[in-house]
């Protein structure tokens, strides 16, 4: 099994470089399908799968694996690597693979508890975003779980969070769970861990970690965030951190759920997208 799944693989990764793709193929279709729009070009793509479980029922086995997604994207004259990781499941019919399907949790909405707005006395926390750190940080743990925080199932705004922590914004509210933005002692703030609730807090903040609303995304610098309402309904569902800039100066973000990275930020080639999507896009402020 191991061997046809690596061959399908390297056949999966051939067509996003393909022209013709593998028909019926709707991942491959919505990548190839942004890349033009944006007018880039996938030049090379490789993926590499771990198997992490297996079941089999009489002659069906079930693969669950990871499978690590290297894309060298060509924009104009520069070239970067995004990269992308996502659970999938196998599907075998003795050593015959039949199916292979993602198994996603991107759109899934984390309900949000009711966020208190801190009362403000006039007075402010003083500290200067340091962006160059809170991007090294989306860079070192965009594929990983740092052992010093929590981690979720659904876990975008918390890897957010950690990267908006990692560049000195400070934390306020705790203990109070619907107060503030904060994760210590075992507990966590909801503006912390749901996207919702972090799309909420950004918006309103005046004391802690602050943040401006800006109307396009080009205006975002790196370390800003971007909060993403997939299905139009006012109920925000994903977070992502800005780490760098294309040619044309639309950000690339970095996330977790899907973990992904250099991701080009409209999410268009994601499964979770639709027509109806509304963005936040959030430039954190300095406070001094």
């Amino acid at each position: 099994m191991k061997k046809q799944l690596r061959n399908w693989l390297d056949e999966r990764a051939r067509s996003f470089v393909s022209e013709s793709g593998v028909r019926g193929d709707e991942e491959i279709a919505r990548k190839q399908q942004l890349c033009q729009r944006r007018g880039a070009e996938i030049v090379r793509c490789t993926i590499r799968g771990q198997i992490v479980g297996r079941q089999t029922v009489e002659r069906e086995t079930k693969v669950v694996y990871i499978a690590h997604h290297q894309f060298l994207i060509k924009h104009g004259a520069t070239l970067y690597m995004e990269e992308q990781v996502e659970e999938r499941c196998a599907r075998f019919l003795g050593d015959e693979l039949v199916d292979d399907q993602r198994i996603s949790r991107m759109g899934e909405y984390v309900e949000a508890p009711r966020v208190e707005r801190e009362r403000w006395t006039g007075e402010r926390l003083s500290y200067q975003y340091d962006r160059a750190q809170a991007v090294r940080y989306a860079e070192t743990w965009w594929n990983r779980h740092n052992p010093a925080f929590p981690s979720f199932p659904v876990d975008c705004t918390n890897f957010v969070s950690q990267c908006l922590y990692a560049g000195g914004a400070p934390m306020t509210g705790y203990p109070n769970r619907a107060r503030g933005w904060w994760c210590q002692n075992g507990s966590w703030s909801y503006s912390w861990a749901v996207a919702h609730s972090l799309r909420w807090y950004l918006s309103g903040s005046r004391i802690g970690l602050q943040a401006v609303e800006v109307p396009e995304p080009e205006q975002l610098m790196a370390g800003d965030v971007i909060c993403y309402d997939f299905q139009g309904d006012g109920r925000f569902d994903h977070s992502t951190i800005v780490v760098a800039k294309d040619q044309d100066g639309m950000p690339l973000v970095n996330a977790h759920t899907t973990n992904s990275r250099m991701r080009y930020w409209s999410y268009e080639d994601s499964s979770a997208y639709t027509p109806n999507i509304r963005y936040k896009f959030f430039h954190i402020i300095d406070r001094k």
